[in-house]
């Protein structure tokens, strides 16, 4: 197994004190409490703001980073949505990154009680924070959403700024290889699509997160894009790969097109 390459992760990511700023002054959290839709979801979002220069990371984080992870309670909220807004890609001591610097604004959809009553809601945002180190923060908030509400600017705008579907993208034929190596499988895809950018990124993802995925090798012919990557079970035995459930996220000039699965060669 490649152990050498969760090393830069491992380092990166370790508690850090004593480094001449607070933790409490690198992230705060806001809800921002939305409104209620038709169906009865209430739409809210946690807003974080950063300190000055500081980062932190998207659904997918790259090897460097940690991926936000969301615990929310209340009563009878009976399930959540988040939703990401287009990151960028960052690279730092050669590690390359994929996030947001100094705020972003994640939407959440949360299924409520359709009794037109406000519903409570507490829980804690775990983000990775990162300077030239990266620190793990936990963020604890509580609110109340109203019934009814308006509609917010910056939920709005954080819901806008979302990734391309397929078919917005006119995303032709996704295609996938698979072959065995010593410790995993190596992916290979190819997506017909147009440049979306002078440089572009591939984020693979693949369905379950105890599969490791390599920073991917990136080609582009024409139309067709292709994407190499290793994949290793974090237990290092072998897996079965379910093609349906890979996600490719394609980035570029601010950018992102959203794809799911693909068919075999």
């Amino acid at each position: 197994m490649r152990k050498n390459l969760l090393i830069p992760l491992a380092l990166s990511c370790l508690p850090v004190s004593g480094f001449g700023q607070p933790v409490d002054d690198l992230a705060s959290v806001t809800v921002l409490p939305g409104w209620r839709e038709a169906d009865g979801t209430h739409v809210a979002a946690l807003q974080i703001d950063l300190a000055e220069g500081w980062k932190t990371y998207w659904r997918a984080p790259g090897d460097g980073g940690i991926p936000p992870a969301f615990a929310i309670s209340g009563t009878g909220i009976v399930g959540m949505q988040p939703h990401f807004p287009v990151p960028e890609v960052y690279e730092t001591f050669g590690i390359r990154s994929i996030g947001y610097e100094n705020s972003v604004t994640f939407p959440l959809r949360l299924q409520v009680p359709d009794d037109g009553q406000p519903v409570g809601i507490s829980g804690q945002i775990q983000i990775g924070v990162c300077d030239e180190i990266c620190i793990p923060v936990t963020l604890d908030f509580a609110a109340m959403l109203p019934p009814v509400g308006a509609a917010d600017p910056a939920i709005l705008a954080a819901l806008r700024d979302r990734p391309l579907t397929r078919s917005e993208a006119q995303v032709g034929t996704v295609t996938c290889s698979v072959t065995p190596i010593n410790d995993g499988l190596q992916l290979s895809t190819t997506i017909t699509m147009d440049a979306t950018a002078t440089e572009e990124f591939v984020v693979i993802e693949a369905g379950d997160p105890q599969i490791w995925v390599s920073e991917p090798h990136v080609s582009r012919e024409g139309r067709q894009l292709t994407a190499v990557v290793d994949m290793v079970h974090v237990s290092g035995q072998p897996f079965a790969l379910d093609r349906a459930a890979l996600r490719f996220t394609v980035l570029g000039d601010g950018k992102a097109v959203d794809i799911r699965g693909c068919t075999s060669n």
